[in-house]
């Protein structure tokens, strides 16, 4: 039985360690990135039980990530490995905190070619959410099927689905991407938008007003992610600003979503009251963005405690 399970695609991460910019790098780090594998590490350091279903292409790059995320304490029993089709990269540069560049190879991906078939509906109906991101369904048509098949088979089972748009503008058009991401909307328990996401599908700025047509689709939490300032939470009965945590400068922000959602489910799983929940994860978020890499500065219990309470502030720990 696991606490949360999650979909989608990871990748091979490459980026520049000489120089930032990729023209003229002759040398790169390599990593493992994605939103749903950053979830899940999340919440496998704060110690929660993980169930990750994806595809990867049976090459090096596959049994990398595989390694790694097995590595991470999260189940890949659901990881289906594909001969056929090769594991996904992208690559990032990051010039500095506000110029951010990413570069897709994905196109044709093992993970691109998921299936309702490759969904196991025994393995869904003992969680307790089921995390799912706007990202899996731009990757084909098949993804979104077996995506929304997923949903649905949570919300049969009683198992609250947790839904981060994610917006991936290079992925997919504007007009597919508002419809699908909508339509997730209304199959959705618990939905965590970027503010700009909000916008994208609502045409409103004010966290206030836009988290109203998110409940008026019928999903029961709607929380807008504020960046450095916080978050805000509405559902029927309450609502709230939470104040976000501040940090000396921001080194790499990619992550930082997926840790809020990460620490947010955490709070949720150790039934902190919803205010508390949010407050972890702004907490989470905050800390991710103090490393470079997509998951690498997710904390455990002990890391988030500090953090949240700042403890123990000696400079250099001998």
């Amino acid at each position: 039985m696991q606490d949360v399970i999650t979909i989608g695609e990871s990748m091979v991460v490459f980026t520049p360690v000489s120089i930032p910019m990729m023209r003229y790098a002759e040398t790169f780090s390599k990593n493992v990135g994605g939103a749903e594998t950053n979830v899940a590490i999340g919440l496998a350091r704060l110690g929660h039980n993980v169930g990750w279903v994806s595809k990867l292409g049976k090459d090096e790059f596959g049994t990398y990530i595989l390694n790694t995320v097995r590595g991470e304490g999260i189940d890949v029993s659901q990881v289906k490995r594909d001969p056929d089709f090769p594991t996904g990269l992208y690559f990032k540069e990051i010039r500095h905190a506000d110029d951010i560049r990413v570069s897709y190879y994905r196109k044709g991906s093992a993970a691109s070619t998921l299936q309702t078939d490759d969904i196991d509906e025994a393995y869904i109906k003992d969680a307790k959410y089921l995390h799912v991101t706007g990202i899996t369904p731009a990757l084909s048509d098949s993804a979104y099927h077996t995506v929304i098949r997923m949903m649905k088979l949570a919300r049969k089972h009683q198992v609250k689905v947790v839904f981060d748009p994610n917006l991936r503008r290079k992925l997919w058009s504007e007009q597919k991407a508002r419809t699908v991401l909508t339509e997730m909307v209304a199959l959705s328990d618990i939905v965590l938008p970027g503010l700009a996401e909000a916008d994208f599908l609502f045409d409103e700025t004010d966290p206030e007003q836009v988290s109203d047509p998110f409940l008026a689709r019928g999903c029961e939490t709607v929380i807008i992610k504020l960046g450095e300032k916080g978050a805000y939470f509405k559902t029927k009965n309450e609502s709230g600003y939470i104040e976000g945590f501040p940090v000396p400068r921001v080194i790499d922000p990619v992550g930082a979503g997926d840790g809020f959602v990460a620490g947010f489910l955490s709070g949720m799983l150790d039934q902190l009251p919803l205010s508390d929940a949010v407050k972890r994860a702004n907490a989470v978020g905050a800390m991710q963005t103090q490393v470079k890499g997509d998951y690498e500065g997710l904390p455990d219990q002990e890391e988030l405690h500090q953090f949240m309470f700042q403890l123990d502030n000696i400079d250099v720990k001998r």
